[in-house]
């Protein structure tokens, strides 16, 4: 089989033009990035604002593994299986951070013969929408430490200061830096460090404001510093509101693209879910559901992280509520919960890929605790067996779930158009849904609630520094806002070593801050980093391009 890049470079992409015309919007609804991509205009939304709403699938995934599970793949092909079938259906994607493109996990564009194109734009810098973040980010740290510089007429603590610079990359050594050297002509010296552009309280507010004027707001909420009398000082304070929300101008605007099968495809926003919320923008998925009659979305990594930041953040503050949720699952993975490694996947194991199931039991019910229907949607692979095959089913009828397998890395939307039936058959089925917890409960309710029914852990051990900054942020007010969990992808629990479904364990809450401009407090258990680093043989350095602009090694 062709890799991801041959595959896209071979398709046969249609002007972006006529795939607006499948949503209903003409080349005057669009800004053109070229002939293949388009933002769009954000006069469409008074047209449609009062259209009925199509019906929301969430896609999420059991906790990932080394082996891959194929969530992004499963929602792109979905998306083209229900166009198959006759329905008038958008995706809505995150767009793909360049620090796993050049790292160790790859890009976010799908693959096989579920992808979206230009899959090589879509990969790199796309319409520039993260390069406007990590400027926007940065221009305010710039502003701050000048007016640090120039007197500090707030009286900021710079022994408080809370703003770190960003950067779309991976880079390890710059996590913890010290600024301001050289004399007193360069600035005031203290320490501070850089974050992933993804895991910024930026790139949140992008993607959970309403609309520009909601943005706005929430830029000049955000807290940059504290000053001596332990009182917030915020962009506002700074002065500097408006010159952010100028860069952000066209990066609010969503993204349209399509599939390798012309289906449409709103890429626009893409924190991750181990450090960040891990949801496409709230207007991306809005628009969508003005546009079509059925959206498929995704959210990061598993669904005790991505999901559940997906239903107890995003839906609370926008509104939106999914009419059914399916759980990406492949026997490799659940093997590799089972106990078997890596190398050995390929080998039938019946006996290991049931006690991996544990990890798809333990979400299958997390989604029903929110009062979903979940669908389970395996992946399928040319190891897998028909017994192995059998024990996942056998799980799920159990569990009064509707199961499918999905071929469409190879065979595309005709390879999904089974899970397309499961998933149109819950659609119209009755959810009660509700959150983890309300916002009246404390800080320390909400972590527990979050700990206890999704993680499965028995308790929350905290860090004397994360009870100080709890009770701190519950003086300021600020205790009403949902919680975004920062930890580990690789478990339900706090340690990444714990596969499966980890028992008797408690999690460990290392700091507590607060991203008032976004709306959350972010909560970081055990050692989650929030600016990670390239492993021993990055990406980086099999990717290549002719001087003819043929590229190779992106993937």
């Amino acid at each position: 089989m062709l890799s991801d890049v041959e595959i896209a470079q071979q398709a046969k992409i249609k002007p972006v033009t006529e795939i607006a015309e499948k949503l209903n919007l003409s080349a005057d609804d669009l800004e053109l990035y070229g002939k293949y991509k388009a933002k769009i205009s954000k006069e469409v939304w008074a047209r449609v604002k009062d259209n009925p709403n199509g019906k929301l699938i969430l896609m999420t995934a059991i906790t990932p593994t080394p082996a891959g599970e194929g969530k992004t793949t499963t929602s792109i092909g979905l998306a083209d299986a229900f166009s198959k079938i006759g329905k008038k259906v958008c995706v809505a994607l995150r767009e793909p951070s360049l620090g796993p493109c050049f790292g160790i996990k790859g890009g976010a564009a799908g693959g096989g013969y579920a992808q979206v194109v230009p899959m090589e734009d879509i990969n790199l810098h796309f319409t520039g929408d993260f390069h406007a973040l990590t400027t926007a980010h940065n221009l305010l740290a710039a502003v701050l430490d000048n007016h640090i510089h120039h007197g500090n007429e707030l009286k900021i603590d710079v022994r408080r200061v809370v703003w770190k610079r960003v950067l779309d990359l991976n880079d390890r050594a710059l996590r913890n830096i010290v600024i301001g050297l050289g004399g007193k002509a360069n600035g005031v010296p203290r320490e501070s460090g850089f974050d992933i552009t993804v895991a910024s309280e930026m790139m949140a507010i992008l993607c959970l404001a309403n609309d520009f004027e909601d943005l706005k707001t929430r830029l000049g909420k955000i807290i940059v510093a504290y000053n001596f009398d332990g009182a917030p000082v915020t962009a506002n304070d700074l002065q500097v509101t408006g010159s952010l929300a100028l860069l952000l101008k066209d990066a609010i605007k969503p993204n349209l693209v399509q599939t390798l099968e012309g289906t449409p495809a709103l890429i626009h926003g893409g924190p991750f879910a181990n450090i960040a919320h891990g949801c496409n923008s709230v207007q991306a998925t809005k628009y969508a559901l003005k546009l079509a009659d059925i959206v498929v979305t995704e959210a990061g990594f598993g669904a005790d992280l991505g999901a559940e930041k997906f239903l107890d953040i995003k839906c609370r503050m926008s509104g939106l509520q999914p009419d059914a949720v399916v759980i990406v699952a492949t026997i490799r993975a659940l093997k590799m919960h089972g106990g078997v490694a890596k190398n050995n996947l390929a080998a039938p194991n019946v006996d290991a890929l049931k006690v991996g199931l544990a990890n798809l039991e333990k979400h299958i019910e997390n989604i029903q605790g929110f009062g979903l229907p979940p669908v389970v949607a395996l992946n399928a692979f040319p190891t897998d067996t028909p017994e192995e095959i059998a024990a996942v089913a056998e799980l799920c009828a159990s569990k009064n779930v509707k199961f499918a397998q999905s071929k469409v890395f190879a065979e595309g939307g005709a390879g999904g158009v089974e899970l397309a039936r499961a998933v149109e058959s819950v659609l119209d089925e009755q959810n009660n849904f509700k959150l983890t917890y309300e916002d009246n409960q404390s800080v320390k309710e909400k972590i527990s609630a979050v700990a206890t029914k999704i993680y499965g852990a028995d308790g929350v051990q905290y860090l004397p520094a994360a009870n100080k900054q709890i009770a701190e942020i519950e003086s300021l007010g600020f205790s009403n806002l949902p919680i975004c969990i920062a930890k580990t992808q690789y478990s339900l629990s706090d340690d990444a070593a714990k596969l499966g479904r980890p028992k008797n364990f408690s999690v460990t809450v290392r700091e507590v801050k607060i991203s008032a401009g976004a709306g959350f407090i972010v909560v970081l258990l055990g050692n989650i980093l929030t600016m990670p680093g390239l492993p021993k043989r990055p990406a980086a350095e099999k990717i290549d391009i002719t001087p003819d602009g043929v590229i190779s090694g992106l993937f």
